[in-house]
């Protein structure tokens, strides 16, 4: 269920874009999303059918794309995706060092209004 504030706030933007371009109606709202979000597409597409019914944004769908879950390493400043279905210790896979910081992956981003 805490795909209904992010939504909210999601619409919140859309909506403040909308008025600020004179938009008279929203048919997609392109998003990245980080895989360790833990939100849902299917959740997120519904909570926001539910908030922007009346609005410029209702019927709108909304257009995800998934981003990686992407680690730096301190130690020599490898970047690298994360295997999220591995069991093994975060590792940098050039160095070793596991002092290794999250980059991406948990963000959740408005790219492109598609509007008329």
């Amino acid at each position: 269920m805490h795909e209904l504030p992010v939504m909210r706030e999601v619409l919140e933007v859309v909506l403040k874009h909308a008025r600020k371009h004179r938009v008279e109606q929203v048919h997609a709202v392109q998003m990245r999303v980080g895989e360790m979000s833990d939100l849902e597409e299917e959740w997120m597409q519904r909570y926001f059918d539910h908030l922007s019914k009346g609005t410029v944004a209702e019927g709108a769908k909304l257009k995800i794309e998934r981003v990686p879950a992407a680690m730096e390493c301190r130690s020599c400043g490898h970047r690298f995706n994360l295997d999220l279905t591995s069991r093994e210790r975060i590792a940098c896979p050039r160095c070793t060092s596991r002092d290794c910081l999250l980059i991406s992956g948990r963000e959740y981003t408005i790219v492109n209004l598609e509007a008329v």
